[in-house]
């Protein structure tokens, strides 16, 4: 097993002839909280599609905990779980039903997920509407959900692509607070898209993506302290306005 969740070298990648993604490198180790801090149509979407293999990365190598993305994908993406920008659960679903469909498409045993499945609504405050159609709920609590299912069959990296959008500031907190608890607790390696400066605490691993090309990488902390800035607002700012590498 690798010690390193998510390898990115050199990753590049084009819609015709208009580049959206500069040779993006970085590295996740595992039980890290990394965000991924990026205006919109900074690249960060077209990046987890490349690390989803929604698109083919031709340019640059991905290794999931070693597994070239390429060669094995199986394998890498086995260990992937993933919430998308878009809501994709079913709303004619009930919140157990959307959980059980997961588990069948993972090719785990809904029988056997029973009490996993149990324990997750439980984890995200939902238990009393395991049988309530997905539609009856906010969006804060449809969120809750999707992120509770990408860690059902126990992923060792979670993608969140813009996980927070549209939400008030209580969900938005209590949603991260969920997933930097998985982090610690479990060891599961995050990469958390936003454009959201407040959503990135000083501990927190940062890689700031500006029209497709890394600007910078490290603790948030350490690019406050080589910006020269006492907000990761203001160096985001400062690394946007001079393209600072």
């Amino acid at each position: 097993m690798s010690d390193v969740a998510l390898d990115l070298a050199g990753v590049s990648f084009s819609y015709g002839r208009r580049k959206v993604l500069l040779d993006v490198t970085f590295a996740l180790a595992p039980g890290e909280f990394c965000v991924l801090l990026g205006i919109n149509g900074a690249g960060k979407t077209t990046l987890f599609s490349l690390i989803t293999r929604l698109f083919v990365c031709k340019g640059g190598g991905i290794h999931i905990y070693g597994h070239n993305l390429r060669h094995r994908s199986l394998e890498a993406l086995a260990k992937l779980g993933v919430v998308f920008q878009q809501p994709t659960l079913d709303l004619d679903l009930t919140l157990l039903q959307n959980l059980r469909y997961h588990c069948a498409l993972q090719g785990l045993d809904p029988g056997s997920m029973q009490q996993p499945i149990e324990q997750a609504l439980i984890d995200i405050g939902l238990e009393d509407r395991a049988g309530d159609k997905v539609r009856q709920l906010s969006g804060g609590q449809r969120r809750r959900v999707e992120l509770a299912r990408a860690l059902l069959h126990r992923p060792r990296l979670l993608l969140a692509d813009e996980p927070t959008v549209g939400l008030d500031i209580h969900s938005r907190q209590a949603i991260l607070q969920q997933v930097r608890e998985r982090c610690r607790r479990d060891g599961v390696g995050v990469l958390w898209a936003t454009h959201l400066v407040d959503e990135v605490e000083p501990g927190d691993r940062l890689v700031v993506l500006h029209e497709g090309e890394v600007l910078t990488r490290g603790s948030a902390a350490q690019v406050m302290e080589e910006t020269g800035t006492r907000s990761v607002r203001d160096a985001f700012n400062h690394l946007t306005r001079s393209g600072a590498s």
